[in-house]
């Protein structure tokens, strides 16, 4: 089998999409001796870079550069063909072979005997009256925020602006609302759900987070829907305008399925795929991260929507690809939100949870300090937990989630109130410290710096959440083996 470039294409492994999934599949198959097999394709001309981490850019506390998972010379290096600025129009799996287009609409094609499919998320556009103009491009206030480049160009009104609106109450937007607060603006957010992380969140929780954000200064409006855009500035169902210089969306996605679509495959919320996470209708393409849906022997399945599982699958398809007997059995949800001064973090689906039988349910709430703490625990057993405002125990909380450790009578509820936890030296190195690598403190105690962490373990190169702790970890360590040497 050749390429239409004239190329020996014989176990080429071609990855569609060039994001954080797809670069720790790549990160996989270069350690076991396969990134000459593989191609990479990426809508944009950035090298691959950490999508979670764009509102620290916006805040600016965080380079652009500093957002670069690996850069095209890592690639080259390693003999992966890197290809960016180049979409895919069609899968043809009769032929095994990828139709391309680049940006001067120059065609070429591809041959591939195993096709990845990492298309990620498509953004959502709202239904509001005035955001989009006869041509379908947006009014010069509103701006999406879902790639460097609208990061970009949102950065470069900022210093014009006094007041922005935001649309949408999950994880993205309350990140782009505290990072326009923090550039000075004066920030309101929309959300059409009755409170905020709808999704993620009871109605304590998200009413404990609305009364965070407002004291620090946003403005918070739940169960209303923005439904038209004037002059004046953003007009709500109930009749409420909000005065505005800037309005960004961040109201959601979907998943990108549509060349899976085209090509006869099998999709529900995602790309259906069974425990090799490859395609219910063709064995030789794959699919990981928010596009993918794996579907348990019940038939019950959902995309994954969150880093720490789309790593998960794509360690395991690197070993599947290698040839490694290995079967997905599903991931355990990690949702952690990255934003200056707010603290949320939430494992496994807790408002589901609570319905099963033998579950009990553990919660703490305090209005006046802005927390809300609840752990779901079936049959001594943590299966799910939200925190809100303090994240003390969420160390020992995940370790407890991921093993599954019984729990003693008095247990639950001790991990949700005082004392707080020992500090980072007194932990356990088995201890999760990373939750979206997975990794522990162990493995952060063996290496020397910051630089090592990030390029042995992955750690701090996700949500961006323990890169405290782990810079405590590091200094403990030197402090440590300096006292050792007097």
């Amino acid at each position: 089998m050749s390429s239409a470039d004239g190329g020996d294409d014989r176990g080429r492994i071609v990855v569609v999409g060039a994001g954080m999934a797809a670069v720790r599949l790549v990160e996989g198959l270069v350690a076991r001796g396969l990134g000459s097999r593989v191609t990479v394709l990426g809508k944009e001309h950035h090298a691959p870079y950490n999508r979670i981490l764009l509102s620290a850019v916006l805040e600016g506390t965080h380079s652009a550069r500093a957002l670069t998972l690996r850069d095209p010379a890592w690639f080259a290096e390693r003999g992966v063909d890197l290809r960016l600025g180049v979409r895919v129009v069609r899968i043809d799996r009769e032929q095994r072979r990828v139709d391309l287009v680049d940006d001067l609409g120059e065609e070429s094609s591809l041959d591939w005997e195993r096709l990845v499919l990492a298309t990620g998320l498509i953004p959502k556009l709202p239904p509001i009256r005035g955001i989009v103009d006869a041509h379908g491009n947006l009014h010069p206030k509103v701006h999406a925020f879902r790639t460097l480049a609208d990061c970009r160009d949102l950065s470069a009104v900022l210093p014009d602006a006094r007041r922005a609106v935001v649309v949408g109450g999950g994880l993205l937007g309350l990140q782009v609302a505290r990072a326009l607060a923090g550039r000075g603006l004066e920030t309101e957010i929309v959300e059409g759900a009755e409170h905020l992380m709808a999704r993620q969140l009871s109605a304590p929780g998200g009413a404990a987070l609305a009364r965070d954000l407002r004291r620090l200064g946003t403005s918070v409006y739940t169960g209303a829907r923005a439904v038209r855009l004037i002059d004046e500035g953003l007009v709500l169902d109930n009749g409420f305008v909000l005065s505005a210089d800037l309005v960004v969306l961040t109201a959601g996605g979907r998943p990108a399925m549509a060349l899976a679509r085209d090509a006869g495959l099998t999709i529900r919320r995602g790309v259906v795929v069974d425990d090799r996470l490859a395609s219910v209708d063709d064995a030789g393409i794959h699919a990981i991260g928010d596009c993918a849906e794996f579907v348990d022997g019940q038939g019950q399945g959902r995309p994954t929507g969150f880093v720490a599982p789309a790593w998960e699958q794509a360690e395991l398809l690197a070993e599947i690809l290698a040839g490694e007997p290995r079967t997905y059995a599903g991931s355990r949800s990690v949702a952690r939100l990255r934003a200056t001064e707010l603290d949320v973090a939430v494992l496994g689906e807790p408002e589901e949870a609570t319905s099963a039988p033998g579950t009990e349910v553990v919660e703490v709430s305090n209005p006046l300090a802005g927390t809300y703490r609840k752990l779901v625990v079936r049959h001594g057993v943590i299966v799910a937990a939200t925190l809100v405002g303090d994240l003390s125990h969420v160390g020992l909380i995940t370790q407890h989630y991921d093993r599954g450790t019984r729990l003693g009578d008095d247990e639950p509820g001790a991990l949700l109130l005082p004392p707080r936890p020992t500090t980072p030296l007194q932990l356990h190195d088995s201890s999760e410290i990373c939750s979206c690598a997975g990794v522990t403190v162990g493995e952060v105690r063996a290496c020397t710096s910051l630089e090592q962490v990030v390029e042995t373990t992955r750690a701090t190169t996700g949500c961006g959440g323990c890169r405290e702790a782990v810079c405590s970890l590091l200094e403990q360590r030197t402090t440590t083996s300096e006292a050792h040497a007097i």
